[in-house]
């Protein structure tokens, strides 16, 4: 009866260490990279479904000083994180993520809202003009002069609803108005070096009202990385994780479960 005892215990004892030691592959961190005119708040609403969701994330505070350098500081993020990443960036942040995800080896994939996806020698200067459509040279302020030659870049305050946000609430606009943060112009007119949506599974989301960027280059570059989903938003501005963060939280959790 001892043994028998002792056997069922061993037996139990078992099966509880072999489910204590099982678990699930953990879902991929998801980091967000922000773009020009833009801080880390304006992924705020995707952030707070994501984590509803049970993803860890992270919004990184993009320099905005210039593609490769803005790309190695992402990249040092992503290094730090112990597990798969899925990278997603917005406007001028896509050139950003493309670069920091060739200098990293855990990025499953990548996601571009409302974005620039460059190949190697292109510049968000040039994408912006391939096709009709951009408003934003009409809509920026006074730049303001740094040490070295170059130049920050802002929306003027009173044409930024309009410009970046136009399916925000007003009051909300405002506020970004007030708080956006500067590019500098050679950051927008400097050459990617790297195209990392060549070798990693893309996804694109875009507004089809977007004044920023035209939707026609945005299409245009989904087709171009083979984007495995495109979006486009019906009536939506170049905040579409903003006005849309339901759309674009679906978009990215599609990425991250993809195999």
């Amino acid at each position: 009866m001892r043994n028998i005892a002792r056997l069922a215990v061993a037996a139990g004892l078992y099966l509880v260490s072999s489910i204590a030691g099982h678990t699930d592959t953990p879902k991929p961190t998801i980091v967000l990279v922000h773009g020009a005119f833009a801080d880390s708040s304006s992924w705020n609403q995707v952030v707070s479904r994501l984590e509803k969701d049970g993803y860890s994330v992270v919004a990184v505070a993009n320099p905005l000083r210039g593609v490769k350098s803005d790309g190695e500081y992402v990249a040092g993020v992503i290094k730090t994180l112990k597990r798969p990443v899925v990278l997603v960036g917005h406007s001028y942040g896509g050139s950003v993520i493309s670069g920091a995800a060739a200098r990293a080896d855990n990025v499953k994939a990548l996601v571009f809202v409302a974005a620039f996806a460059p190949e190697k020698g292109e510049s968000a200067v040039d994408l912006s003009a391939k096709f009709p459509g951009s408003t934003l040279a009409t809509a920026l302020d006074e730049p303001v002069a740094l040490p070295g030659g170059e130049k920050d870049l802002y929306i003027e305050q009173s044409k930024f609803p309009k410009q970046f946000a136009a399916d925000v609430p007003v009051v909300t606009a405002r506020l970004m108005a007030v708080a956006q943060r500067p590019i500098s112009d050679a950051a927008l007119a400097e050459a990617a070096s790297d195209a990392a949506w060549k070798d990693i599974p893309s996804w694109f989301i875009y507004g089809d009202a977007d004044k920023n960027i035209p939707p026609k280059t945005l299409q245009w570059m989904a087709a171009r990385a083979k984007s495995r989903k495109t979006v486009a938003v019906q009536g939506a501005s170049h905040v579409v994780m903003i006005s849309h963060a339901g759309e674009v939280t679906k978009l990215i959790e599609q990425a991250a479960s993809a195999n």
